[in-house]
């Protein structure tokens, strides 16, 4: 019990020690511009590219790009869309 009681007072300690910082620290002033040599002035968007994107890179498109061979807009399946497959040639018994 002696040993949490002296974790507590030390914690308090350092959170008076950081409050007592906290209060003695100096006020920011507020912010002001930099001073330009220029004195244009003005402001505007500087995260907007000033140039055009450049095209994308990549040549021909890749194979999952292509139109599916069929596809559904109504009620119908997926089976009935392609033509049937040949029947297999029955197993010859010996």
């Amino acid at each position: 019990m002696v040993i949490f009681g002296a974790l507590h007072v030390i914690a308090l300690a350092l959170g008076v020690v950081l409050f007592m910082m906290f209060l003695r620290s100096d006020s920011t002033s507020s912010w002001k511009p930099p001073e330009d040599d220029e004195g244009g002035g003005g402001g505007g968007n500087d995260r907007l590219p000033s140039r055009p994107k450049p095209k994308p890179t990549g040549g021909i498109p890749l194979p999952d790009a292509d139109p599916a061979r069929a596809r559904l807009r109504g009620h119908g399946k997926l089976r009935d869309a392609h033509p049937p497959l040949p029947q297999r040639r029955p197993v010859r018994q010996h």
